[in-house]
């Protein structure tokens, strides 16, 4: 758990090299990149086919890129569809720790781990519903100075590659806050909601578009509180902490996505109230 905090700890003090309007730049797999864009009008930029969030800061576009954690190494490009320019930046390696998960042998678990034919169809229509909703795209500039979701410890980080009872998974695509179960789950910035629904795998569920790509995602809820198109602020109670889906015990699975990307949420957490969220044990 030492390791973990550090870690936890680290990135918020990276944090302070950016403004808090800002998430922390880290162009790495699972990271974000931020690149300046030439031209003064507003740009149609484009990463891996999917259109990416930007924004004007002192006059000038910034796109905010999220990489994918299968990224490898090496030189990338922007394209702006409109100019057709391309803007090139580079992706740096990181390695992500392992995390071995035992679940109880129970029936229920058991299916977890290895769903059945029953299981499977209704997992691949599910995934068909999160994809939809993870598609959407508005134009509205979004508050990407985010708070934290929820107070608790901080029990796993982003991109630890996991084992279910020693069978490898996929990696962990999001931060686990680990709170009793019906403590507050908060909006970390104002947003529409574009998803409510009971998942196999992540419970009860909340989707919520921050706007141009930037979605977030909460999971294994108890409780839900808000519905499909419902406008919601920074701060809003929007649910509560449970263990429904796939767990071990109660805790906040946070998602947070750009240009349909999966991206580690602790680089959208403000220095000082990462800081704060520390000190909880």
């Amino acid at each position: 758990m030492r390791v973990l905090n550090f870690y936890l700890l680290i990135s918020g003090l990276l944090m302070a090299n950016i403004a808090n309007a800002f998430p922390q730049q880290s162009p790495v797999p699972g990271g974000i990149a931020i690149v300046a864009l030439d031209g003064k009008t507003p740009p149609n930029v484009y990463y891996n086919k999917r259109k990416v969030l930007t924004v004007l800061k002192n006059d000038k576009w910034l796109a905010i890129v999220g990489i994918p954690l299968s990224t490898k190494p090496g030189n990338y490009a922007l394209v702006d569809r409109k100019t057709a320019q391309s803007t090139p930046f580079t992706v740096t390696d990181k390695t992500y720790p392992a995390q071995y998960i035992n679940l109880k042998k129970t029936a229920k678990n058991k299916r977890m781990i290895n769903p059945n034919k029953m299981d499977m169809e209704r997992i691949n229509r599910e995934r068909k519903t999160l994809s939809s909703a993870l598609a959407t795209w508005s134009n509205d500039v979004p508050q990407v100075d985010f708070i934290l979701p929820a107070h608790g410890r901080l029990s796993s980080p982003f991109g630890l590659k996991r084992f279910f009872n020693k069978q490898a998974r996929k990696p962990h695509s999001g931060l686990d806050i680990a709170a009793p179960t019906g403590s507050a789950v908060v909006a970390p910035a104002a947003g529409s909601v574009i998803d409510v629904g009971h998942y196999f795998f992540n419970g009860n569920t909340v989707l919520v578009d921050h706007g141009q790509g930037l979605i977030s995602g909460y999971f294994h809820l108890s409780k839900t509180l808000v519905n499909i198109g419902d406008t919601i602020h920074q701060g809003q109670k929007i649910a509560e902490i449970g263990a429904t889906g796939r767990v071990t015990g109660p805790h906040l699975h946070w998602n947070v996505y750009l240009n349909n990307t999966k991206v580690d949420p602790a680089f959208f957490i403000s220095d000082h109230i990462h800081k704060l969220a520390t000190k909880k044990k």
